[in-house]
């Protein structure tokens, strides 16, 4: 019988060269603070945490994060490793029992979740690869021949580099399409104007046998928003993401019962119940868990159920292997999110810099390899002079 030997936290920080965004290339929520800059810039992601879990026999699981790094380090080493080590990887549900219970005073949201997170994914890396199988394998197989993914980028720009963009996509064979809002409610009705142009120029490349959703991220409010809806009808979007802070599920739950745009959200949301909360409430019509930020794949499962037992899709927050392992092996998954390769600007982006072996898109879809055990990526070396790396 395997146990785990060692826990092994690392803080990857991008030194190579970046992209600088655009302008109001996307709305957040620090908007409504006026400060003078970047009021993106917290929610860049140009450090990435790495969890190798590795089992007495002298294999690695492999787990990763992308929120607080140095933070979710310290709560590894300190408080997480020390909880793992020594038991057998397979008894996952009991390993994720101990974390959350053990830390529930102050690790239930936000950074100790997050470091749950990096655990329980490399604890399932592993205890695929100690069984000889892909993760997806071990959560239910194959539900679909191949997972359709949506092109994620289309940052708020100039109208004719966004229309430039949507048709290159196009060619690349995706059918479904996210771009972001650059304005909100400190921009008034002129920003309205702005963001108005942009999704009508995108229409107009896309048409309307694709889908469009379009992200706000938590940098509208509810009277913006639903003074926006009525505006935004005509264009058909699949979803409206985020429109509001993570916290004002009241919010989202009046703006869903609206039944102008269905609205997303999820991808700030840390626990099981918080997901009962905007389930029950009606507050999303498709749920956005990011798998390194609910508690990992065990807990991921369990959101997956949840959603499927109130009839709402589930979509994961951003690519990334774990998420597609959750998608193939549930069939209330339709597709993934997909950020295209391409230079480091926002910084989810390092994810294909660090590790080797993540599916990459074909004509709007992915395959997932059923050789490889585990989730299918190892830690790249490929780009070590770019990154200083703390252990």
């Amino acid at each position: 019988m395997s146990r785990i030997r060692s826990v092994r936290a690392r803080v990857w920080t991008w030194r190579g060269p970046t992209v600088p965004p655009q302008p109001k290339f996307c709305a957040n929520a620090a908007d409504l603070l006026r400060e003078q800059g970047d009021a993106m810039q917290p929610y860049r992601f140009h450090q990435w945490l790495t969890c190798e879990v590795e089992s007495d026999d002298g294999v690695i699981g492999i787990g990763n994060a992308a929120l607080a790094p140095h933070l979710v380090k310290a709560a590894i080493d300190r408080e997480y490793a020390p909880l793992v080590m020594g038991a057998d990887p397979f008894d996952y549900a009991c390993l994720w029992e101990k974390m959350y219970r053990r830390t529930h005073a102050w690790g239930r949201k936000g950074v100790g979740m997050v470091a749950m997170s990096a655990v329980d994914i490399a604890v399932w890396d592993l205890i695929g690869k100690l069984a000889g199988k892909p993760v997806f394998k071990l959560l239910g197989g194959r539900t679909k021949d191949k997972i359709p993914v949506y092109y994620s980028k289309l940052y708020a720009g100039g109208v004719d580099a966004m229309q430039r963009e949507a048709e290159q996509a196009m060619q690349g064979g995706y059918r479904a399409f996210k771009s972001r809002f650059g304005f909100g409610p400190r921009d008034g009705a002129p920003g309205m104007r702005e963001n108005l142009i942009r999704v009508e120029a995108l229409r107009e490349v896309l048409g309307y046998e694709n889908d469009l959703m379009m992200e706000c991220y938590m940098g509208w409010n509810l009277d913006y928003t639903k003074r926006m809806l009525p505006r935004l009808a005509k264009y058909e979007l699949r979803w409206l993401e985020e429109p509001v802070i993570a916290d004002d599920i009241l919010s989202c739950a009046e703006l869903n019962r609206l039944g102008v745009v269905p609205i997303a959200g999820g991808e700030h949301e840390f626990s099981l119940l918080g997901f009962r909360q905007l389930l029950e409430l009606k507050a999303v019509s498709v749920v956005q868990y990011d798998t390194n930020r609910v508690g990992g794949i065990t807990a991921a499962q369990k959101i997956n159920a949840l959603a499927e037992a109130h009839q709402v899709p589930v979509v994961p927050h951003a690519g990334q292997a774990h998420n597609y392992h959750l998608s193939m092996a549930n069939a209330n998954c339709p597709m993934n999110e997909y950020f295209p390769m391409f230079d480091v600007e926002v910084g989810n982006e390092l994810f294909y810099y660090i590790f080797e072996g993540d599916p990459r898109a074909e004509a709007g879809c992915l395959q997932l390899d059923e050789t490889k055990a585990g989730l299918g990526i190892e830690i790249s070396d490929r780009h070590l002079q770019f990154f200083d790396i703390s252990e």
